[in-house]
């Protein structure tokens, strides 16, 4: 809790009986005070004293509620009760006025009960805070306890009269309260000389005074006044019965000082020299490999922490032990943050994918992440574009605006001019983000500074000047598509009348774009130069948002066509098409090429941006012009010798894509599967479009796990043919494949964290997943939460314990039966 904030509980809501303990009587009772007007000789042995204290509860100076007693006690020189008092008026029927009237009785008297004295204190204070803790109220003697507004007997000693004592009592109050730190062998000190001051303000007073000492409740917060219905921003009550009360503890989560203390021991760098020649049992081999095999996401426990630390110089030949040895440093300490950075510079390089996961938010060292950007520096451009969307992200995790990981993407992306326009328009999307803009655009400064500084040359025939005018040009290329959307759109009529709007404009009013000036490089493939928009041959898609489908002329004379949309969010459809492209990758790195589309699609804005387009039809089309997908293919690929009418290459891409897709969007959780959004081209491959759900969401209440249609089976000759079963084949082939490369996956996911994709970002727990604590205990996979993200992984992070053709071929068959739709 900072210095400024206040936190308090409402009276109104504690639902609660006023408690509090009557301690004991402090001060030497007079003897006269014992003797009454009786007939007792007085040359008898002095009578011993029965004292009891009755408290009354007074509201606005009313007596509210039946007085409470406490036991006889016959304690002479020292009466002590130590009794705890229980009212039937609870603390939400007080008032801003009331008061505890406490009056001490003697029943040794013969005749009746001798008052000995009685006192009054307020319950509230005067900045309207509940009183607690203890509190030491002086007795007027003879009277008994006062409760109107304007007491006679109050038991606050008068501010002429208080001395050192006083002063320390209420220091000890603050104490007892938690309010003033402990330190034990100081407070024995100064309770010492308490004992002393204590004695001599006595001789001095000559104990002429009494005391009843109370100890009231006390709470986690302070308690201020309010009363009930008021108009109030009112916290949650804090109990609504009498027997449970839930109250904030203030040490959940806290270190344990013993802990503590023991793991500093146990970390200290003396114990260095003796860890070094430390070798791990069986037992604990056994429990390090369990460890090293946890996915990135898991948090290690406090004995898993340690064991890693111990054995940090055995462990340091094993590269996959650096990403879990590095989670088990304690930053904050500065020489062991100091002994892991240098242990972390002697540790056998790490792979690539465990580079991605030091750029995670969970590392926060610089020299961590500075270590990671190293490693990166090690890939080629190839492999540095799959990964290039989410080192962008990563920026945001960064310690500065100028980050090492910033710098290292600009020079690379001067060496090669698609990660250069890639980068400038991942980041350039970014800028929309409020939070995080500042840190963008001075990306964007340090990749335009830089690339104005290449001298001609550098980078083929074009000077550093003339290659960022060609990527600026794009901008201005889709800013005027903006432009042509917003007049087609505002056209009446059906989509016809639209078409010819748009080639009226590019023919008319915007004939620059039929013809550029000079080449512009494709946003969607850099290392193509486009010179104009070729109107006849450009359309529009019969869609709610007017698409335009533009077909561009290359500078090598061919042509190429995109998708242009404006008012929807392709920055998830770029993430799905990116891990698409990426699971392409790794399964042909695998030698098993599944035929897949990885269509190339890039956001420029918020609300905006590029397709690739395929030439392709959508299931629901074909069936309803050829009845079946078998028809449809042998129009194409007929084959009278060859497998339904169709020649085996065709059906064995069709079968091949169909694996792919299948687990792909199995893994990835894709959602909203229908005939439209399947699309299939003439050489057999089919592909998925249209990425609004993923990781488990779906608007259709208890979708399916596989994404796999009748249709798509009875072209395969059902489901006990041959090539069903080689479907199946190609299914666990590619999922296991896959599965090896999962950590990479997770990586890219987390690092995907912060971003403004709808799926990942419209979870409310966004910021508490800044910090990383990612769980092993997670909810269904349709919450949507990065939580789910490892969750759905879960079952395809668990090792399977039999063969391709045994268990995985029956659980892929589990997945394949409950895979039909509507």
């Amino acid at each position: 809790m900072s210095g400024n904030e206040f936190r308090f509980f409402l009276s109104c809501d504690i639902n609660l009986p006023v408690t509090f303990r009557i301690e004991k009587l402090e001060g030497k009772l007079s003897p006269h005070k014992l003797s009454d007007s009786d007939n007792v000789d007085s040359t008898t042995e002095e009578r011993k004293a029965e004292l009891y204290v009755e408290s009354t509860l007074y509201i606005d100076g009313a007596p509210f509620g039946l007085p409470m007693r406490t036991r006889l006690e016959t304690g002479a020189p020292s009466f002590c009760w130590n009794e705890l008092i229980t009212l039937s008026t609870k603390y939400r029927d007080l008032t801003a006025n009331s008061q505890l009237a406490f009056t001490v009785w003697d029943v040794s008297c013969g005749k009746g009960e001798g008052l000995i004295g009685g006192a009054t204190i307020h319950l509230f204070n005067m900045k309207k805070q509940l009183k607690t803790g203890k509190h030491k109220l002086r007795l007027w003697p003879g009277k008994e306890a006062d409760g109107s507004i304007n007491t006679t007997t109050p038991g606050k000693v008068p501010k002429e009269e208080r001395g050192e004592l006083e002063r320390l009592e209420k220091l000890v109050n603050k104490y007892e309260r938690g309010q003033i730190q402990r330190v034990d062998w100081l407070d024995r000190l100064a309770f010492k000389a308490m004992e002393k001051i204590k004695e001599s303000e006595n001789s001095r007073n000559g104990s002429s005074h009494l005391y009843v000492v109370v100890d009231f409740c006390s709470f986690e917060h302070r308690v201020v006044f309010q009363e009930s219905g008021a108009n109030f921003l009112l916290p949650s009550p804090i109990a609504s019965t009498n027997e449970l009360v839930t109250v904030y503890d203030p040490e959940v989560g806290k270190i344990n000082p013993s802990e503590h203390k023991q793991l500093k021991l146990a970390r200290s760098l003396n114990r260095g020299i003796i860890d070094r020649d430390l070798k791990p049992s069986s037992t604990e081999r056994k429990s390090i490999q369990r460890i090293l095999k946890y996915p990135p996401t898991r948090n290690l426990s406090g004995d898993e922490r340690q064991m890693l630390w111990k054995f940090r110089f055995s462990l340091m030949l094993e590269k996959r032990a650096l990403t879990k040895f590095l989670r088990c440093v304690e930053w904050s300490d500065v020489q062991e943050a100091k002994q892991a950075l240098e242990l972390m510079h002697k540790w056998e390089s790490i792979d690539l994918c465990d580079a991605l996961e030091l750029l995670s938010p969970v590392f926060e060292s610089e020299e961590v992440r500075a270590y990671a950007v190293t490693v990166l520096e090690k890939a080629d451009d190839e492999e540095l574009q799959c990964y290039l969307l989410q080192l962008v992200q990563a920026l945001r995790f960064e310690r500065s605006d100028k980050s090492r990981l910033s710098h290292f993407l600009v020079q690379r992306s001067l060496r090669n001019v698609e990660l250069a326009s890639f980068l400038r328009w991942f980041v350039a999307v970014e800028l929309h983000d409020p939070a995080y803009a500042k840190r963008f655009y001075c990306t964007y400064e340090i990749l335009e500074e830089s690339m104005l500084k290449l001298g001609a040359g550098a980078n083929g025939d074009e000077d550093g000047y003339k290659l960022w005018q060609s990527l600026v040009r794009q901008t201005e290329l889709t800013a005027q598509l903006c432009s042509i959307m917003r007049d087609v759109r505002n056209v009446r009529g059906g989509t016809q009348k639209k078409i010819e709007k748009l080639r009226h404009l590019l023919s008319g009013l915007l004939s620059e774009l039929t013809y550029f000036d000079e080449p512009i490089r494709s946003p969607l493939a850099p290392g193509m130069l486009i010179t104009g928009i070729i109107p006849s041959e450009s359309s529009i898609f019969k869609s709610a948002l007017h698409p335009l489908r533009l077909a561009f002329r290359t500078a090598n004379g061919g042509c190429c066509k995109i998708i242009f949309k404006k008012g929807d969010d392709l920055r998830q459809d770029q993430l799905v098409v990116q891990m698409v492209s990426l699971m392409d990758r790794l399964l042909k790195l695998e030698n098993l090429d599944l035929h897949l589309t990885p269509y190339r699609v890039l956001a420029t804005g918020h609300d905006e941006g590029m397709l690739e387009f395929i030439p392709s039809k959508p299931l629901a089309q074909i069936i309803s012009e050829h009845r079946s997908i078998v028809s449809y293919l042998q129009k194409f690929h007929p084959d009278e010798n060859g497998p339904f009418g169709i020649t085996s290459t065709c059906l064995e891409t069709f079968i091949k894509s169909c694996a792919g897709y299948s687990v792909i969007t199995y893994i990835l959780g894709i959602g909203d599967r229908h005939l439209d959004n399947l699309l299939l081209r003439d050489d057999g491959r089919l592909f998925h479009v249209d990425f609004g759900f993923i990781l488990g969401r779906d608007p259709k209440p208890f979708p399916p796990p596989m994404k796999l249609c009748k249709e798509m089976v009875e072209a395969m000759g059902g489901a006990e043919s041959q090539y069903y079963t080689r479907f199946k084949s190609y299914c666990c082939e590619a999922y296991n494949i896959l599965r090896k490369s999962s950590n990479l996956i997770l990586n890219l996911f987390h690092l995907m964290a912060g971003s403004n994709i709808p799926d990942i970002a419209s979870d409310p727990e966004k910021g508490i997943l800044k910090t990383w604590t990612m769980r092993n205990a997670f909810t269904s996979f349709r919450i949507l939460s990065m939580k789910v993200l490892v969750h759905y992984f879960r079952k395809w992070l668990r090792p399977f314990t039999v063969g391709p053709s045994t268990g995985v071929d029956n659980w892929l068959a589990d997945q394949l039966a409950v895979a039909e739709w509507n």
